[in-house]
């Protein structure tokens, strides 16, 4: 195994994959790009959507994660589109890099692709003897309404 930490290419393609399989329903094929020993983490930044409880996770261990997925997929309109954009990495160490990016996500209204709340992700790749995988996920959708940032602080 190398001991040298993803780059943010590897780390767009990851997610690329990810989100791929997690759209078109194909769950089980997500087990492969999580340690085993994953934490997983979803909310909204406001904490007050009417549905906080569908998308608000917690768990940690890939069998849990796989489970809450299942669900959470099967509940989720189709075509469902999720894009990865500007993966930065953060911090490295070892065979581990950090990493934030933007999660663009859109369904389908009206024939026309239409934005639904996407967010910052944030979380850990790492190298492993069996490719690269995710350690730590963790997305905070966005949902408050946009203002002036000096009116937000």
């Amino acid at each position: 195994m190398s001991s040298d930490a993803p780059t943010a290419a590897e780390i767009t393609e990851l997610l690329a994959h990810w989100w791929h399989r997690y759209d078109e329903g194909q769950i089980e094929e997500l087990r492969p790009y999580l340690t085993a020993d994953a934490t997983f983490r979803t909310r909204t930044d406001t904490g007050t959507t009417d549905w906080e409880e569908f998308v608000r996770a917690d768990f940690e261990g890939a069998d849990e994660i796989i489970f809450w997925q299942v669900k959470h997929r099967a509940a989720s309109p189709h075509p469902l589109r999720h894009m990865t954009l500007n993966v930065a990495v953060d911090r490295t160490d070892g065979p581990a890099a950090d990493f934030r990016s933007y999660l663009l996500v859109t369904q389908v209204v009206g024939g026309s692709p239409a934005p639904i709340p996407g967010g910052v992700l944030s979380g850990t790749a790492v190298r492993t003897d069996d490719g690269l995988k995710l350690s730590h996920f963790e997305l905070t959708l966005d949902t408050q309404d946009s203002i002036p940032l000096d009116e937000r602080r």
